[in-house]
């Protein structure tokens, strides 16, 4: 019997949307501690200020704040601690080059579970300018009055 792949939804970076375009995205692995499983598993982890850097040729994710776990005890570790992304060497390298190049910079979209696995779904990302928000939001507003038009028709 084939077995199920389930993708729960843990925890999203919705404001990356409205300020990053999106260009490519990269599913990847995220070293943690046993209580801060337990503890993204009760949903509590915030994405919104979180960023990825490269050092040393290895990939951590900053600013990802995951909250102690309440039966954690002596094994909670700090809420804000660098977390270590698990990626192929030449991924690594290749987002290294994309983010030197001016105006990308990596953000974690989503944080999510795969098979009992915790993954984190990265994109390279180029900021937007104000008027390109304001085009965003006028887009969305037309298409929301189409759909509403099409229901009256029907």
């Amino acid at each position: 019997m084939a077995k199920q792949q389930s993708n729960r939804v843990l925890a999203q970076n919705r404001k990356a949307r409205h300020e990053y375009f999106v260009e490519e995205t990269y599913e990847c692995g995220i070293e943690l501690k046993g209580t801060e499983v337990k503890s993204i598993r009760q949903g509590k982890v915030n994405l919104k200020e979180s960023f990825c850097m490269i050092r040393q040729g290895e990939m951590f994710a900053e600013g990802m704040h995951i909250s102690s776990y309440e039966q954690g005890n002596i094994f909670n570790t700090d809420p804000l601690r660098p977390k270590r992304l698990l990626l192929h060497k030449n991924e690594i390298r290749k987002l290294f080059q994309a983010v030197k190049k001016d105006g990308y910079t990596l953000i974690p979209l989503q944080l999510y579970l795969k098979n009992n696995r915790v993954k984190l779904l990265l994109g390279l990302c180029k900021g937007k300018k104000l008027h390109d928000k304001r085009e965003t939001l006028a887009q969305r507003d037309v298409k929301r009055a189409m759909e509403r038009a099409m229901r009256e028709y029907k």
